[in-house]
């Protein structure tokens, strides 16, 4: 079971908005809730106008969002996170039948993107067996092919090896996974293949170039998710801007055979 948020604690919205519970509307002298919430304001507590903090926050939700959606085996998220819900600083919304808890459904301009950046990422998912697995990756050659069906991939583009697992410096990850790594079958019992995808992550500071590893296929990759721009756009270069803590979704396009 992969989740980010729950009942229990902070909405997705207020993950990324607070540093401090506020549970202080329970009566119990905000004693109550947990105190760890491993969240962060990203430079101001609670609602703000500042644009680099809105444009911030908007966008780990989006990280937060892309990384769990992606992820492997059952996913959840809390109601009303894909829409930026808040409780209004509230971690522990166990007393409240009232606006702290309920779902507000007439959301502004900057939720509704949200709202459809998490529509976005889940057709992704839907048309996409490899990110379906049953099982979990084997990091071995998929069925019929000689690449693996998960790859480590370093910023240069070659597959990580047991030295960059343990460097305190590093930031950034791609996640190859082979467009004929599925377990999924058909009604005939035919192998249902989907798309060879490269997902990037960038926990860092800096925007840093992530080179795009080689597949052994004519085609290129076109970028189809990114946390920090909207829209997709065809990856001309063998190279990609990978913004501070961003995720952007390649996938690999091969040639029309006709």
């Amino acid at each position: 079971m992969n989740f980010v948020t729950a009942h229990d604690g902070f909405t997705l919205n207020d993950l990324v908005s607070y540093e401090q519970k506020h549970n202080e509307t329970n009566g119990e002298g905000n004693r109550d809730g947990t105190d760890e919430n491993y969240n962060r304001n990203w430079g101001t507590e609670g609602p703000t106008e500042s644009p680099p903090i809105r444009r911030m926050r908007e966008r780990m939700k989006k990280n937060y969002l892309a990384t769990l959606i992606f992820s492997q085996d059952v996913r959840m998220i809390l109601h009303g996170d894909e829409m930026g819900r808040s409780q209004y600083v509230t971690n522990n919304a166990y007393c409240q039948d009232n606006e702290i808890s309920w779902v507000e459904w007439d959301i502004e301009p900057r939720d509704r993107r949200l709202l459809e950046f998490a529509r976005e990422s889940f057709e992704m998912f839907r048309s996409n067996p490899v990110l379906r697995r049953r099982t979990f990756f084997t990091g071995r050659p998929a069925a019929g092919d000689v690449v693996k069906d998960l790859t480590w991939v370093r910023p240069d583009g070659e597959e990580m090896a047991d030295r960059d697992w343990g460097d305190p410096e590093n930031r950034m990850l791609g996640m190859l996974v082979h467009g004929r790594a599925t377990d999924e079958i058909d009604e005939r019992g035919r192998p249902v293949y989907g798309e060879t995808l490269l997902l990037l992550l960038n926990g860092g500071w800096r925007s840093r170039v992530f080179t795009l590893p080689r597949v052994d296929r004519p085609g290129g990759w076109d970028e189809v998710l990114n946390t920090a721009r909207p829209g997709r756009r065809l990856a001309r270069k063998p190279a990609v801007n990978l913004t501070a803590h961003s995720v952007i979704l390649l996938r690999y396009a091969e040639p029309v055979r006709s």
